[in-house]
């Protein structure tokens, strides 16, 4: 398995990989510190309520989606962020079609095959 990615990561030469649900996603730059994703939805698509040990900071480039991190539950849209802790449950649905960034410390080696 790869430590780290290329140096560039060019858009229209990169695949998305579908995850389910009406979301897929493109694994852009990482070492194993850190990790940048970008995550197409659909309207409708649902980020399944999960956890893991990595933390997560994310960036809403576009669209609308009901988040619920731990108890809390919040509508946010483009230009709006979002930290989650290691190891709190979170999830969202997209309500208007969008795309996210997720960052990820350390990386991912899950999303990696």
């Amino acid at each position: 398995m790869k430590t780290r990615s290329d140096i560039w990561q060019i858009e229209k030469e990169m695949e998305w990989e579908t995850v389910g649900n009406g979301v897929s996603r493109q694994i852009m730059g990482y070492d194993g510190q850190l990790m940048m994703v970008k995550v197409k939805f659909e309207k409708g698509g649902v980020g399944t309520v999960h956890t893991h040990y990595h933390t997560q900071v994310t960036y809403v480039v576009s669209g609308k989606f009901e988040l619920t991190i731990g108890d809390e539950r919040k509508i946010i849209e483009a230009g709006d962020g979002y930290y989650v802790a290691p190891d709190v449950a979170h999830g969202c649905v997209c309500l208007e079609e969008g795309v996210l960034i997720d960052t990820f410390s350390p990386m991912r080696q899950d999303f990696l095959k």
